[in-house]
């Protein structure tokens, strides 16, 4: 029975350390990619869901804008360069997903933000990616770290970004939760092609011990 029972954790352990992973997994709202972002639900409640997320590597690039939408347009061509073969290996991949878009919080209405686009690379290239060839283009690594999430259908604009982010934050606020106030992801999990049940999500980074509620649905292995 004890060995049976080493066999389980090590299975298990072995499952939550693949954060990246085929897109027809119990942890995957992708659709349209083979790969997508692995996650650990830890609880859901009529608000919000508490993920976790193991460390993972992605190709990144900034830019400035007014809006998010424009910044995104003008940060995806670079990163779908890079895939499409625009690095020093000429290697082409196809996209995984999600997309992930950080926002700062603190903007004023007359000065552009930054906005800091993300592609995650796939599994097979997480530990030796090929380097890009446009300067503007540079690795970052996620850390393991807890998220609470809100998710959303629809298109992932400036302005329902702003307002689902404001959403989650207001519930965070009722539970007397912690997270980084700096920023938040705007994540995208869908082509612009895909016109319905698009699936879109807004992240603030757990600070201390995640909070769940009252009304939380506690879940380890029910996923989605």
């Amino acid at each position: 029975m004890s060995f049976l029972f080493s066999v389980l954790v090590l299975m298990l352990m072995g499952l939550a350390a693949c954060s990246v992973g085929p897109s027809n997994s119990s942890s995957s709202y992708c659709t349209e990619s083979k790969e997508c972002l692995q996650f650990d639900l830890i609880c859901r409640t009529d608000q919000y869901e508490v993920r976790h997320y193991s460390a993972t590597r992605w190709i990144s690039t900034d830019a400035e804008a007014y809006f998010l939408g424009v910044g995104a347009a003008m940060a995806f061509r670079r990163l779908y360069h890079y895939i499409s073969g625009d690095n020093t290996e000429g290697v082409k991949f196809e996209m995984t997903a999600p997309i992930l878009v950080e926002v700062p919080e603190e903007t004023k209405m007359w000065e552009p933000a930054i906005y800091t686009l993300s592609f995650l690379l796939p599994s097979s290239y997480q530990e030796n990616p090929p380097i890009p060839t446009n300067d503007k283009l540079y690795f970052s690594n996620m850390p393991d770290m807890d998220v609470y999430v809100g998710i959303y259908g629809g298109w992932m604009l400036s302005i329902t970004s702003r307002l689902h982010a404001h959403l989650l934050s207001k519930a965070l606020l009722k539970v007397n939760a912690h997270y980084n106030h700096t920023h938040h992801f705007a994540v995208g999990y869908d082509s612009p092609l895909k016109l319905l049940n698009r699936h879109n999500e807004v992240w603030y980074v757990v600070e201390g011990d995640p909070v769940c509620g009252e009304d939380h649905h506690p879940s380890i292995t029910d996923i989605n």
